[in-house]
């Protein structure tokens, strides 16, 4: 199975807002079979970014390590897919 360097996130929850650990990523929306395309998103220079499929924002936290989530149940694991 391939494995994925680019973190993975999703918003099943319907969470308002989700800390991340990274500026660029892939937002898969909600779990499967309900997620929509898994897009690419970089914030660059900027702390937020909203999805442009399922409206989820995610706010970069610097405190947080690479690839994590607050909450932690917003990080999409491979074995998921």
């Amino acid at each position: 199975m391939a494995q994925h360097k680019t973190p993975h996130f999703h918003n099943t929850e319907g969470l308002a807002r989700i800390a991340i650990g990274a500026r660029e990523f892939q937002c898969v929306g909600a779990m499967p079979p309900f997620d929509h395309p898994h897009v690419f998103l970089d914030m660059g220079a900027d702390s937020e970014i909203v999805c442009p499929y399922c409206s989820t924002l995610y706010v970069f936290d610097p405190t947080l390590p690479a690839g994590s989530a607050n909450p932690e149940s917003a990080v999409f694991h491979l074995e998921h897919a």
